[in-house]
């Protein structure tokens, strides 16, 4: 059994488990996905960390694909990727994610926490 996303006009719609057979009989456009890719490193189920060997995913179209596929995702024929989250924020072709124009305010220690103001491009204490 594998995870495959369905896909219309370049969207997810649908993600469900299924043989290849099954999927071959469905209508549209179906896309496998690997559950266990996030951000263009493959982790390793049993122990939740990046696998050592990221070898792996050269070959396998799933892993290929960036991303584990949610309902909503984008699909450009490469990879999935989550939704645009500000219109400010500038796509990462390598792992398939988003990022900020200004970067996220380093570790200082303490327990604050920041949003994105959009208005302002910049992080802001909440």
């Amino acid at each position: 059994m594998s995870h495959f996303a369905k896909i219309e006009d370049n969207i997810v719609t649908n993600v469900i488990v299924a043989e290849s057979d099954f999927i071959a009989t469905q209508e549209g456009t179906w896309v496998k996905t690997s559950y266990n890719m996030i951000d263009g490193v493959y982790y390793d189920r049993d122990t939740n960390s990046p696998a050592s060997d990221q070898s792996v995913i050269v070959g396998d179209e799933a892993r290929e694909r960036k991303n584990y596929a949610g309902i909503g995702y984008g699909y450009d024929g490469v990879g999935f990727f989550r939704p645009k989250p500000y219109n400010s924020w500038l796509f990462n072709t390598t792992n398939y994610t988003w990022e900020p124009p200004v970067a996220f305010p380093p570790d200082d220690g303490s327990d604050k926490l920041y949003d994105w103001n959009e208005e302002n491009l910049a992080w802001e204490e909440q």
